[in-house]
């Protein structure tokens, strides 16, 4: 059984004072229930799923924060209470239904009780990171933000053929040498938006502290089933530090310096 039921705090923060330029962000980092909420009616069982969190992602998340000397924001409390990564109005911030699983404690909150949520795991978690951010801005230091996930291989009967996703918008400064690296990578099948986009409403915590103060960031979605043990969560934290320690200082990209050469090819021509 995977349930973290013993008592914790909201948040997590690791390595506050690290010296890397990165900032890691693990949304769904447990699946902690806090007693008086019990199961949410739920089985036990369903607590282990990836309804209540993003399996393998917290020490893929732990291992890479200590290769990159990197931050590390983790929410301790399972999206089932309250989604870190929703705005407060998103329809699913404290989802009736994941995937085909009803939470029929969820599907009538009243006014109190979700601003008790939010209070409870949301804000803490928005919290700490802003004040991260901040802090390190206030004294020059060089942020890049990355969130990690992972998702189900199978979903709604439909399997997923992708290893790892990278999630972005416009800003390909950290996601397009992401996704140029992980392609390179012998047998590994890269996602550029896949599983999800952020018009599926997944780029909260990125849009709310990074592009919103032009700071690059990236979204990473690994495959549960590729880091369901310590040897996966090893390979994948190894593959991905590297990757990203490569590209510390980002500026023209793989794919925009390939595009400016397509471009002075043509107009050559």
């Amino acid at each position: 059984m995977l349930t973290e039921r013993s008592e914790t705090a909201p948040v997590r923060v690791g390595n506050p004072g690290a010296a890397g330029p990165f900032v890691l962000i693990c949304d769904h980092a447990s699946n902690h229930m806090p007693h008086e909420y019990g199961t949410l009616g739920l089985p036990e069982s369903e607590l282990s799923r990836h309804i209540a969190w993003d399996p393998g992602a917290a020490p893929v998340s732990r291992l890479m924060a200590e290769r990159l000397d990197a931050v590390l924001v983790e929410s301790a409390i399972s999206r089932l209470i309250v989604d870190c990564n929703r705005p407060l109005d998103a329809p699913d911030l404290m989802p009736a239904m994941s995937e085909t699983t009803a939470i029929l404690a969820n599907r009538s909150i009243a006014a109190d009780e979700r601003a008790q949520r939010i209070a409870l795991a949301h804000a803490p978690f928005h919290d700490a990171i802003e004040a991260i951010v901040m802090d390190r801005l206030a004294a020059g230091q060089p942020t890049m933000i990355v969130s990690i996930h992972s998702f189900t291989p199978v979903y709604r009967g439909v399997p997923r053929p992708w290893h790892v996703g990278i999630i972005h918008d416009g800003d390909e400064r950290l996601s397009a040498p992401m996704i140029d690296a992980l392609a390179a990578i012998e047998g590994v099948v890269v996602g550029d938006n896949q599983p999800y986009a952020p018009a599926d409403r997944v780029y909260y915590s990125l849009e709310r502290h990074a592009r919103s103060r032009e700071l690059p960031c990236a979204m990473i979605e690994i495959r549960n089933d590729e880091i369901g043990d310590a040897a996966g969560q090893e390979l994948w934290a190894g593959r991905l530090a590297a990757i990203l320690s490569g590209i510390q200082e980002p500026g023209v990209t793989k794919r925009e310096a390939r595009a400016n050469r397509e471009k002075g090819t043509i107009l050559r021509a």
